[in-house]
C-alpha cells in the first residue's frame, strides 16, 4: 500500500525538496502542502504521515501537532525541525507526535523515517539522547496521575519490556536480552499498547517517562 504524506512547512522550497526526493518512490506519495498548522490540521484526514515543522505562522507545528493526534489516530505525525535538540520537539512527542529528524538528513533516512513512523514505529534523531528525554518528560508539571495505575494494568513481562523500549532498544534487542523471538517481544509489547493506551512506541517511551518508570 501507498503511504500517503502531507507536507507541513511555511517554506516552498523546502517543501518541493521534500515532494522531489519521496516521488522518486513507488511507496510513499504527497498528497497535500501545508504553509502553515491551520492548513495542516484541514489535510490531515488524508494522510498517514504529516511532516510537520515545528515554526510555522497562524498555527505552530506544536498545536497543530496536538489537535491532528486528537482528532485523527491512524495519522502520524514526524516533526521535522533545524533545532533537534529544541524543547519544542519534546513537547511535541507528549502531544502526539511519534518522532522527529533534523532538517540537514539525507534523502534515504527521510523515506526510512516515513515507513518507519507509518508502520507505527518510535523514531528519534540520534542527537535525541536518553538524558535529553528524561529532562523533557520527566517534568513533574507533565505527570498524569492515571498513568501508573496504567502501568498496574501491565504483566512482568509487559512491564520489563516497556522499559526496555523507553531505554531505546528494538524489538530484536530486547528478544536477545530476554531470550525470547522477535514475534514474541512484539506480541507483549502490543498488548502494553492497548492497556495503557498508547498509539506508537514513542508514546509508550513518553508514558515510561511521566510515570517516572525510566528515568
Amino acid at each position: 500500500m501507498t503511504i500517503k504524506v502531507v507536507l507541513a512547512d511555511d517554506q516552498e522550497l523546502i517543501r518541493a525538496g521534500f515532494r522531489a526526493i519521496i516521488e522518486t518512490c513507488d511507496d510513499i506519495s504527497v498528497v497535500g502542502e501545508a504553509a502553515n498548522g491551520v492548513q495542516a490540521v484541514q489535510l490531515a484526514p488524508q494522510a498517514d504521515v504529516v511532516l510537520m515543522d515545528i515554526r510555522m505562522p497562524e498555527m505552530d507545528g506544536l498545536t497543530a501537532t496536538r489537535e491532528i493526534c486528537a482528532r485523527h489516530e491512524h495519522v502520524r505525525v514526524l516533526i521535522l525541525t533545524t533545532f533537534e535538540m529544541d524543547e519544542y520537539v519534546f513537547q511535541a512527542l507528549r502531544a502526539g507526535a511519534s518522532g522527529f529528524l533534523g532538517k540537514n538528513m539525507g534523502p534515504a533516512m527521510l523515506l526510512e523515517g516515513i515507513r518507519m513512523v507509518a508502520g507505527g514505529e518510535a523514531l528519534l534523531s540520534p542527537k535525541a539522547t536518553k538524558g535529553l528525554i528524561s529532562r523533557f518528560l520527566a517534568q513533574p508539571a507533565v505527570v498524569d496521575g492515571a498513568v501508573p495505575e496504567k502501568l498496574s494494568l501491565l504483566t512482568d513481562r509487559e512491564l520489563e519490556i516497556v522499559t526496555f523500549v523507553a531505554n531505546g532498544l528494538s524489538n530484536d534487542d530486547i528478544a536477545g536480552r530476554l531470550f525470547l523471538s522477535p514475534a514474541t517481544v512484539k506480541t507483549h509489547l502490543n498488548r502494553a499498547m492497548v492497556k495503557l493506551g498508547a498509539r506508537d512506541r514513542a508514546q509508550v517511551v513518553v508514558i515510561a517517562y511521566q510515570s517516572g518508570l525510566v528515568r
